[in-house]
C-alpha cells in the first residue's frame, strides 16, 4: 500500500487536443497506462494534482475518467488551471457514481483520510510574473487551501499537502498561500502546473522548512512518484 502523484496528464480521448504535438510528449497516454500498470498496485493510490482532461464539460471528459478509472489503485483528484469540466463536488460525485467511477475521489474544499495520511490540497494560482496577480483568486483559494487543511487537522493523521501550481517558482512566490503552508506548519508538499524548459525553475527540495516536489508528468517521464 502506498501513494503515488503525478499531475497534468492533459487527456484528450474525446477531444482534438492532444499534448503529442508539443517536444517529449509523444504517445504520453500510452506511456500513462503503460507506466502506471507497471508501477501502481491495486491497493495504491494515485494523487492527480490538476488538468487530467482537456474537456469542457463533464460528458466530454467521461472517457478521460475511463481511463483514469482503468489505472491500478484508487485515484484522489485535485483541479487545474485547465479543468474546465470542473464543477461543484457534488454534481461530480453524482456522475462519477453514475458511471461507474466511484474508485476516483474529489479533494476540494475537504481532506481525504488515505493509508495513515491525511491528504489536503488545493488548486492554488500563479503569481510568476507571466500576467497580473489576481487579489482575490488568491485570496480565495488561500482560503480553500485553509479549509482543506483544518479538515485534515480533524484526522489527527500526518498531513500531506497538493497543489497544482506552485507556491514557489524561480524567483517568485505566491505569499498568500506559502504563508497557510507556513502558518500550518505544512511539511510536505507536491505540485504540478510546470512543463519543458519551465523545469529548471521548479523548487525541489527543502523551502522555508517545506519539503516542495515537482510531479508534472512530462517532468516525471510520466512515471508516477512515489510520496509515501
Amino acid at each position: 500500500m502506498a501513494i503515488y502523484a503525478m499531475a497534468d496528464l492533459h487527456l484528450s480521448l474525446a477531444t482534438d487536443k492532444s499534448m503529442d504535438i508539443f517536444p517529449g510528449w509523444s504517445c504520453y497516454e500510452e506511456k500513462i497506462a503503460k507506466n502506471c500498470g507497471t508501477v501502481l498496485r491495486d491497493d495504491d493510490t494515485l494523487v492527480i494534482p490538476g488538468d487530467l482532461s482537456w474537456a469542457m464539460t463533464l460528458p466530454e471528459a467521461l472517457e478521460d475518467f475511463r481511463f483514469i478509472h482503468k489505472l491500478p489503485g484508487s485515484k484522489i483528484i485535485l483541479k487545474g488551471n485547465h479543468d474546465y469540466f470542473w464543477t461543484t463536488r457534488a454534481k461530480m460525485e453524482k456522475f462519477f457514481l453514475e458511471n461507474g467511477l466511484a474508485g476516483i475521489s474529489i479533494l476540494h474544499n475537504n481532506a481525504i483520510a488515505c493509508q495513515n495520511y491525511a491528504m489536503c490540497g488545493t488548486r492554488g494560482w500563479v503569481n510568476d510574473g507571466s500576467q497580473p496577480a489576481d487579489q482575490r483568486v488568491i485570496l480565495r483559494e488561500a482560503g480553500r487551501l485553509q479549509t482543506s487543511i483544518n479538515e485534515a487537522k480533524k484526522l489527527r493523521l500526518p498531513i500531506l499537502c497538493f497543489l497544482h501550481y506552485p507556491p514557489v517558482y524561480g524567483e517568485t512566490r505566491c505569499d498568500e498561500i506559502l504563508q497557510v503552508l507556513l502558518d500550518n506548519r505544512i511539511e510536505r508538499c507536491y505540485y504540478g502546473h510546470i512543463h519543458g524548459a519551465g523545469h529548471r525553475k521548479a523548487v525541489q527540495g527543502d523551502y522555508m522548512g517545506i519539503d516542495f516536489r515537482l510531479v508534472s508528468a512530462d517532468y516525471l517521464d510520466f512515471i508516477p512518484q512515489k510520496v509515501v
